[in-house]
């Protein structure tokens, strides 16, 4: 029988995609979790709208935004048998969220919803009276709500910090709390696409990887290998990284989505990889480890690492044969190759040479103080004192100090750049003399990029310390400003028949209040979904008649506004 070229071709083709797929997965195996064990958790076929690790700001994105059709109080079902053992309710984050425990030892959770299942929305009101909160995380006994696979327990929502309405749907190891990667269940989500590759990044590694801007390069795609503009790279530095400009389609989907993993080789050796199978979210801020945070904080695109950062001990790097820093100083072209994997097992290759330019001349490193990564990093002053604990920093830094005097409660203290990450919250010091009267209303704020964070500072012996986790420039203030607090379509003395609700827009000059409503001596339930408006929905908590309702909004530092109304209902 004789074969046509093309269909010779076609089986090439075929068995070269098929030994990338396994040399790839035998290279950093793959979890093997249960498949078909989990049913979508919606009434509505399988849609996405993110996936799990996707690029967002300071983290990854935990789980699967699952598409309602851009509706709300569609219904969210359990994905399989267990009980309902958490309700969380916040006015950011998941917004009204429920976690169920499996048998298998794994936690679902649906969060962004709208009312739950009745039994369950009795109870919860019930413990938020009984606990006088309406943000409440509560852990529930093991059997007093079971669910069948299937059952339905809650309208899906746009509450929290949904920017539309969505279910977002996460799995837990129960034992440890770490978030699992959905898709690798087996959810029935057609992809037979390769994930797309848009630019690479090189580093010279013998600096910082926050002391330069990488050089990018145009990546084009042939015969569904991509290769770099040009293909042989010079670089002039002998120590060098890569990272990628990379993203995942599904199938009849247009949206760029995150990918699942990339692994290096140099000169078909395995060198390193990273795969997002699991992230706990005590993890996921080192997100700013493992994209350029500089390049990003700048205005540039979204590059992921092709190798660990020295600092960044844990996350979803695989070290096989090195942490993916290329040692090119033997002047030889290196063969690089990047795998870049969704997780279904599609594989986009990037083909790239590289070689070192001996001819080069480098540049002159300057003599200035560093703070390096893995270890504590101090500095002080007569006015000014920092401490960035041992896992803060995850590559070498040039330290930056400069001072601005005012007239105000204290001069403003810039320290370090506002585009370096960093892991976790470190303490700041500033030295001021302030009457007694006023030490407890002290606010230490922290300016960066155009937005202003604030915190409490506590008196150390005439030292106001207070912490944060963003480099910046860091000042004292004195807030006497209380907060501020307003009835939308109520006043005092209304008869209050014909509304269906009482509502109050507050807020404070500093971002951080409490709010607390009474009727008739007794704690009223306002709800403060996204922090905008506290609302209360007229029920049984207020009966026809006269009644008494006391309002008071108090900042962080005990500034406080109240407010009495009486009504008829």
């Amino acid at each position: 029988m004789k074969l046509s070229f093309t269909y010779i071709n076609a089986v090439v083709v075929f068995l070269l995609v098929s030994v990338t797929l396994s040399s790839t997965a035998q290279t950093i195996p793959v979890p093997n979790y249960p498949k078909g064990y989990f049913q979508w958790p919606l009434n509505l076929p399988p849609a996405l709208v993110a996936n799990f690790g996707e690029l967002r700001p300071n983290h990854y994105h935990m789980g699967l935004d699952c598409r309602t059709n851009q509706k709300v109080n569609q219904q969210v079902v359990a994905s399989a048998e267990g009980y309902i053992a958490k309700v969380k309710i916040e006015p950011s984050g998941f917004g009204r969220c429920i976690y169920i425990n499996h048998p298998n030892g794994i936690t679902t959770l649906y969060a962004h919803l709208n009312e739950f299942y009745p039994e369950l929305e009795k109870y919860v009101t019930e413990e938020q009276y009984r606990l006088k909160s309406w943000r409440v995380f509560l852990d529930i006994p093991a059997k007093l709500f079971p669910v069948t696979k299937g059952q339905f327990i809650a309208n899906s929502g746009n509450t929290g910090a949904s920017q539309g309405p969505h279910l977002h749907f996460e799995m837990r190891d129960t034992k440890t709390d770490k978030v699992l990667n959905p898709l690798l269940f087996g959810f029935d989500i057609t992809d037979n696409i390769a994930p797309d590759i848009y630019k690479l990044a090189v580093y010279d590694r013998n600096i910082s990887v926050f002391e330069h801007t990488p050089k990018m390069y145009p990546v084009k795609k042939v015969n569904g290998v991509y290769t770099t503009v040009p293909a042989l790279i010079m670089s002039n530095s002998d120590r060098v990284s890569f990272a990628i400009t990379a993203y995942d389609r599904y199938t009849t989907s247009t949206s760029r989505n995150g990918i699942f993993g990339a692994v290096l080789y140099d000169s078909e050796l395995p060198i390193v990889g990273f795969q997002l199978d699991s992230i706990s979210y005590d993890e996921t801020r080192d997100f700013n480890a493992h994209i350029d945070y500089k390049l990003r904080s700048n205005g540039g695109p979204f590059v992921q690492h092709v190798s660990r950062l020295p600092g960044y001990i844990v996350g979803p790097y695989k070290i096989i044969n090195g942490d993916g820093v290329i040692n090119i100083g033997d002047t030889s072209a290196h063969k690089i190759k990047i795998e870049v994997l969704d997780a279904n097992g599609n594989v986009s290759p990037l083909q790239f040479e590289v070689k070192h330019n001996a001819a080069a001349v480098r540049a002159s490193v300057t003599d200035q103080k560093k703070f390096y990564p893995n270890q504590v990093n101090e500095f002080e002053n007569e006015n000014f004192s920092v401490t960035l604990p041992k896992n803060c920093l995850y590559d070498t830094i040039t330290f930056r100090y400069s001072v601005i005097p005012t007239k105000s409660t204290s001069d403003i203290h810039s320290f370090l750049s506002t585009d370096i990450p960093e892991h976790g919250y470190f303490p700041v010091k500033i030295k001021a003399d302030i009457l007694a009267l006023l030490q407890n209303k002290v606010v230490m704020q922290c300016m960066t990029n155009g937005r202003t964070e604030f915190a409490k500072a506590v008196n150390e012996n005439g030292w106001y310390k207070a912490s944060f986790r963003q480099f910046g420039s860091f000042q004292l203030m004195i807030d006497l400003v209380p907060p501020n607090l307003a009835p939308v379509g109520f006043r005092d003395g209304m008869k209050a028949t014909k509304l269906k609700r009482l509502a109050f827009v507050a807020g404070d000059n500093t971002g951080e209040f409490k709010f607390t409503a009474t009727l008739d001596g007794n704690w009223l339930r306002f709800t403060n979904d996204k922090s905008r408006v506290f609302s209360y929905i007229f029920d049984e908590h207020c009966p026809p008649g006269e009644h008494e309702l006391i309002v008071s909004v108090e900042d962080r530092v005990g500034n406080k506004t109240e407010r009495t109304y009486h009504f008829t209902r």
